[in-house]
Parts: structure tokens; sequence; C-alpha cells
């Protein structure tokens, strides 16, 4: 009786106080079509028989991440512009490879994020449950570590060169 007493008023809460999210921002309903126009899924259920439909579907997942998801779109823009100073500043290849492995470190991370996202959402479909929360809590804080992560060692790395070029041209 409690936890039912709980669940109604966790539920009346999460109606009432929660956010609308913009319908295109927002995960493709079940029987809406889908943001890629990817209709034809017949061997979603099992293994791709061909390598080449094996990356296809690698890619539609990509893609739908960049598509559907803001902050994928800002890792990638940070991850490539981080790239981008780090060759800019002439920094040695090791040093672009570090940076280039934890900027897609960071962008993994969001991609299993959304994936584990889309299950719990799966799952629960329009309830309220615990234990989806943390999932999905603890999903994104591993995004938020491995981001802070990758954006220490990008400063580690840049920062340096970055403010000896500044001076060089200030002086």
């Amino acid at each position: 009786m409690v936890s039912q007493k709980a669940q109604s008023s966790t539920s009346t809460y999460l109606t009432s106080h929660s956010l609308s999210i913009p319908s295109d921002l927002s995960m493709p309903k079940p029987n809406h079509p889908d943001p890629l126009g990817n209709h034809n899924r017949d061997l979603a259920w099992q293994i791709a028989p061909t390598l080449f439909l094996s990356f296809k579907y690698a890619w539609t997942g990509v893609r739908y991440a960049f598509i559907t998801q803001r902050n994928f779109r800002i890792h990638t823009f940070m991850g490539i512009l981080a790239v981008g100073l780090g060759v800019f500043l002439q920094l040695s290849s090791v040093e672009i490879a570090v940076i280039s492995l934890t900027s897609g470190l960071v962008m993994v991370m969001e991609l299993l994020n959304t994936a584990i996202e889309s299950v719990v959402d799966l799952t629960v479909k329009q309830s309220y449950h615990d234990l989806a929360k943390i999932a999905k809590d603890c999903a994104a804080g591993a995004v938020l570590v491995s981001a802070i992560a990758s954006l220490l060692v990008a400063l580690a790395l840049i920062l340096p060169p970055l403010l000896t070029r500044i001076q060089s041209v200030l002086f």
C-alpha cells in the first residue's frame, strides 16, 4: 500500500513537473516513422549476413545518435576542435593520437548511453521505475566522467603550446 502510494505520487510529480521534450529531439515512438527513414530492418533481430550490412547498421547507429542526441553532436565537434588545435599547434603524432582516442572514448560512451536509455525506455515504457532512473543516471555519469577526463587530457596537451603561441604573437 505504501509503495503504491509512493509510486502514484511519483508518477503525479513526474507528470506535473516534467519538462516537455520537443518532438524533434525525443525518441521515435514505436508506431511513428524512424527519423533516419530506415523502414526495412527485416534482419535486425538476427546477425547480419554480410560484413557490409554490419557496417551499415553500425553507421546507422552513429547517424541516429548524431541526428537525435545533442550531446553527441557537442562531443563530436569538441573532439574535432581539439584534434584540429593539436594539428595547428604542431603537436606530436602521439599527442594527437591521445587526444583523438580520448575524444573517441567520449563519443563511444555517448553511443552506449543512448543505447542504454533506449533499452530502458523500451522496457519501462511510459512508467517510472527507480532502477530505470539508476541505469540512465549511471550511463550519463559514465559519459560525464569520460568527458572530464578527455577535457583534462586535451588541456594538458594543448594548453602549454597554445599559451606559448599566444605569448609569441603578443610580445
